[in-house]
């Protein structure tokens, strides 16, 4: 399995580091240890815990070699460490020892290789460094600095240099692999995204040109039949279709593949249903009044056919023939529920009787329109306080639903 071959080779890079760095700190450890007793005269205590977390260190490491389990091996050093360093900064000046220092990067190492023990280790180092300062208190103190006077200076410049070599080494490769890791994964992820994102727009292409070629289909077939129900029936259709093309092709265009602005797509529909049913010299007034407003494309289409089935109606029933009218669109959010839309949409042109609903009527505009609005959660209802056919219709955005594998 993929996830678990990268989890074993990062194991395995970790196991590997903390080694080396091991073997480095132990190596040093002694060094340290040596150049504190013969040169620094150094002959209580702090050589002796240097030497022998060095020495069980690489005795540990090579029974690592056996047994092949990290973790052990891990706690082992993390403990032998702690006391090392406990023991060196008792020793050397308690809490003002340059060798404090030590104490809080095994914290810090142990939340690097594990959440689990680092907490644990940085409760026990808490503890520590409660115990060491309680040894700058004349009445609890019973550890003398055992560092000649003379040395105190070279003691502090090996302890900064062994500090700075343990954090170079341990957490500078760590964190400098961590980052490359990450740095990786988000250029293969930003990869992927931009490859998802060129399919979607591939995939947006395809449909507004398949929808394009359903329309002239529609319009091919609607020049051979004469005027007369079918010829509007098929006219119908293909207004509906390229309803459905423009959100897609909207989508194709813009770098958010997840709305749309509605504003400039009611203008782009609204133009063409207005040109394609009264032509273009006509006396039609359009009045659009909707704030930057951006749906996603399962609210998009069902209200953009809903758009279209209201504006036909208007075009061919409501303002007749070549006469002046009026077509108002106004959509804006709801003041009492941020959730839901309002749509106003009609016209002032003759209307239609009261007594007419989308259950008693052969219209399939008008039940068009009520099925949509049931489809976008919504209600609707006609103002009958304007002239002509208006409607209210309150809706809810339909949130796109992601497949089970996405």
């Amino acid at each position: 399995m993929p996830g678990f071959t990268i989890d074993q080779e990062r194991l395995q890079d970790k196991t590997k580091l903390f080694l080396r760095v091991t073997y480095t700190t132990s190596i040093f450890s002694i060094l340290f240890g040596a150049f504190c007793y013969f040169l620094l005269s150094i002959t209580e205590v702090i050589p002796f815990a240097l030497f022998g977390f060095g020495i069980l260190n690489i005795i540990s490491l090579q029974y690592f070699k056996v047994h092949k389990n990290i973790l052990p091996t891990y706690n082992f050093s993390s403990i032998i460490g702690l006391i090392a360093s406990f023991l060196v900064t008792l020793f050397s000046g308690g809490i003002q020892s340059p060798f404090i220092f030590i104490i809080p990067l095994i914290a810090f190492g142990g939340f690097i290789n594990s959440s689990k023990y680092g907490k644990m280790y940085l409760n026990i180092i808490i503890l520590l460094i409660l115990i060491i300062f309680t040894q700058s208190i004349p009445e609890l103190k019973v550890t003398e600095n055992v560092i000649p006077e003379s040395s105190n200076p070279l003691f502090s410049l090996i302890s900064v240099l062994f500090a700075v070599l343990i954090l170079g080494n341990t957490f500078g490769k760590s964190l400098l692999k961590t980052y490359n890791a990450l740095y990786t994964s988000k250029k293969v992820m930003a990869l992927q995204v931009l490859e998802k994102e060129n399919l979607l727009k591939e995939v947006h292409h395809r449909v507004k040109n398949n929808l394009q070629t359903v329309s002239s289909l529609l319009s091919l077939q609607s020049r051979n039949i004469n005027n007369g129900p079918m010829k509007g029936l098929l006219k119908g259709t293909q207004n509906r279709v390229i309803a459905m093309a423009m959100v897609h092709e909207m989508l194709y265009k813009r770098n958010d593949m997840s709305y749309i602005e509605y504003k400039s797509y009611v203008q782009d529909l609204s133009a063409y249903l207005i040109q394609s049913i009264k032509g273009i010299d006509n006396n039609v007034d359009l009045k659009i009044d909707i704030p930057e407003i951006k749906l996603g494309i399962d609210t998009a289409i069902p209200l953009g056919l809903l758009i279209n089935e209201a504006l036909t109606n208007a075009l061919k029933y409501g303002i007749e023939g070549d006469e002046e009218g009026e077509i108002h669109i106004i959509l804006h959010k709801d003041s009492e529920n941020n959730n839901c839309y309002i749509l106003e949409i009609g016209d002032n042109g003759i209307g239609f009787p009261e007594t007419v609903n989308y259950k008693n009527t052969k219209s399939l505009g008008l039940k068009l329109i009520h099925n949509l609005t049931r489809q976008l959660r919504g209600t609707i209802e006609r103002d009958s306080s304007k002239k002509g056919t208006n409607y209210i219709i309150k809706f809810h955005e339909i949130k796109q639903q992601l497949s089970p594998d996405v």
